[in-house]
């Protein structure tokens, strides 16, 4: 759309959302965007998204080995991103709550914080940001960079499932025989 009209996508997306009405004429209490955005989440929140971010990533997995997984700015990245991020917000969490400067919401306990913390893990496009600031002005700069966001692809993934995993654990179940 953008490249034909000269228009950019994303100008004729909020142009074409200006003209959803929020309020169906004939039924007052029915709301067509509220509906529209609502059939969209899905596909956007977990198809249309992660596609977009993964191919702005850059990276092309053709004649990769093990050794591009295991390179020492991938490990580092990935373990920056699952070990770091939990541990640094898990741990500032814990200590305000022990300090009363903070407290944990209603039905919540450490393990789901914990959980919380995990997904602080998935790092995508502030991650690569970052990492492209620190790596543009190295000698091999583009194998760098390369390794960099395999790091944060894997560390994104691994704090993702991990994360699920302890929070499908650690929160309580809804009751859904008297829904």
């Amino acid at each position: 759309m953008g490249c034909a009209t000269g228009v950019h996508a994303t100008l004729a997306g909020v142009a074409l959302a200006a003209f959803i009405p929020m309020r169906s004429p004939s039924e007052p209490q029915r709301s067509p965007l509220k509906e529209l955005e609502s059939n969209l989440h899905y596909v956007v929140a977990f198809v249309i998204l992660p596609v977009f971010a993964f191919a702005n990533a850059g990276v092309s997995f053709r004649g990769m080995g093990l050794d591009d997984f295991l390179h020492p700015v991938s490990i580092g990245v990935a373990a920056g991103l699952f070990l770091g991020k939990q541990l640094g917000v898990f741990g500032f969490s814990w200590i305000a709550i022990k300090l009363g400067v903070a407290k944990l919401p209603d039905g919540a306990n450490f393990g789901s914080l914990y959980g919380v913390s995990m997904l602080c893990g998935i790092g995508f496009t502030m991650s690569m940001f970052i990492g492209s600031l620190a790596f543009e002005s190295q000698p091999s700069a583009v194998q760098i960079l390369f390794d960099e966001r395999i790091g944060i692809i894997i560390g994104s993934l691994v704090s993702a499932v991990f994360a699920a995993v302890i929070l499908n654990v650690t929160l309580p179940r809804k009751n859904t025989a008297n829904v």
